[in-house]
């Protein structure tokens, strides 16, 4: 049996923060999920699973009303679903009998460094150490809440100027951060070691890579690309520690694929 199983719209890097981390402490995730819009037709639980053709009337009772990436799509969730998981949301983590839930991305990665504490220190060495963690985890929410907006924007066709704006601030704000936090040429975020902060790191940046699928939009809409061909030289610490993580025997089977994926999009 599993140490957490996770039920996601796929692919998703937010949930390979889990994933990566497992690997790390040696536990096993189990993943179930479909892209966004097949979640539509499937059943949101504990032992979540497509919905066979002739069951949308019988659960009709567990219809629910989507939000946010799936506005207005009719998802059927049910009751302990919605107990274990109060918003309702995916990611969505259980621990092993399903009655426990975790919700979002940076605690489903947290769930698992203390399941696995004994196999690698991601949380760090001491409360000091978990504190300055905590602090990375909590600054990547304020990017991550202003880069779902502008790429949820960007998939429907709906990004404007004030969007983009509030996004290409959050970017900057962050990887300021980050570029100085690696000065002078730090390997990890910290400490000497790999930690969750890294970890989210990567994965945050992954996701904020969509842009480049979307870059015709922008210059139809007179918007530059905030992950522009230049931006390496503005976070070239940055930069190079994401290549680093990418390259990571634990990092690289989900994001190398999808990074090289993505860039392959990228304007020249």
């Amino acid at each position: 049996m599993a140490d957490l199983r996770i039920f996601s719209y796929l692919p998703n890097p937010r949930v390979w923060k889990a994933t990566i981390a497992a690997r790390f402490c040696c536990l096993e995730v189990e993943v179930r999920g479909a892209s966004g819009k097949e979640l539509r037709d499937w059943l949101w639980d504990y032992d979540a699973r497509p919905l066979a053709a002739n069951e949308r009337q019988s659960l009709s009772s567990f219809a629910r009303t989507g939000r946010v990436g799936l506005a207005g799509a009719q998802l059927f969730k049910t009751e302990a679903f919605l107990e274990a998981q109060p918003f309702g949301n995916v990611p969505a983590a259980f621990g092993p009998d399903g009655r426990i839930g975790v919700f979002e991305s940076n605690s489903i990665m947290r769930a698992v460094a203390r399941l696995g504490e004994a196999g690698f220190p991601l949380y760090g060495r001491d409360a000091l150490e978990a504190s300055r963690i905590d602090s990375f985890l909590d600054v990547s929410l304020v990017f991550a809440r202003d880069s779902q907006i502008y790429l949820l924007a960007l998939s429907g066709g709906t990004v404007d100027a004030a969007i983009h704006a509030r996004a290409k601030e959050a970017f900057a704000i962050y990887a300021s951060g980050l570029e100085q936090a690696l000065s002078p040429r730090k390997e990890t975020l910290v400490g000497n070691g790999i930690t969750l902060a890294d970890i989210c790191f990567a994965a945050e940046l992954a996701l904020f890579m969509n842009e480049h699928a979307r870059a015709e939009q922008l210059r139809e809409r007179g918007l530059d690309q905030i992950l522009h061909p230049r931006v390496q030289n503005d976070y070239p610490l940055m930069f190079a520690h994401f290549a680093r993580l990418l390259e990571h025997e634990h990092f690289r089977p989900e994001l190398k694929p999808y990074v090289e994926k993505l860039l392959s999009k990228a304007a020249p």
